[in-house]
């Protein structure tokens, strides 16, 4: 089980939540540089990141074993993150990953090595998935500067 993961998962997002909700919406739509995401964009990135691993998650239980390549920047861009309201977007990113977390937590051990396949990359674990998935969020989040 990867009950580790979901609970530094949870923990993670509960912390974080608090702090960029004293972000106000003018500061999170701010780029730091041209071709730069700025903090909206980088957590409208991080709900679509989510987005896509909720059925890596899922789909790889049910023994489906392939998904697509996720195009991160045309996400971001067709879904205009820096036109939304930042509030709605962290409410959005804070519920959605507390129930990725759930569904973490309930991935039987018997399935941790599922394989799943993004585009034509070599197939991954789904134990790797979910460890990378929170690797990834921390990522991002530091470049958040909170």
């Amino acid at each position: 089980m990867l009950n580790n993961i979901a609970e530094n998962l949870k923990k993670t997002v509960l912390d974080v939540s608090e702090k960029l909700i004293r972000i106000n919406d003018g500061e999170a739509k701010i780029k730091p540089a041209p071709g730069k995401w700025s903090k909206i964009q980088i957590m409208g990135h991080l709900i679509d990141s989510a987005s896509n691993n909720h059925h890596r998650f899922v789909r790889a239980q049910a023994n489906e074993n392939a998904g697509p390549v996720y195009m991160q920047d045309d996400w971001v861009s067709i879904q205009g993150y820096d036109e939304r309201n930042w509030k709605e977007i962290i409410e959005l990113w804070k519920y959605y990953n507390l129930h990725l977390a759930e569904i973490i937590k309930r991935i039987p051990e018997a399935k941790l090595n599922a394989m799943w396949r993004i585009g034509e990359k070599e197939p991954v674990t789904l134990s790797f998935i979910a460890e990378d998935y929170l690797r990834h969020l921390n990522h991002h989040i530091g470049q958040l500067g909170i």
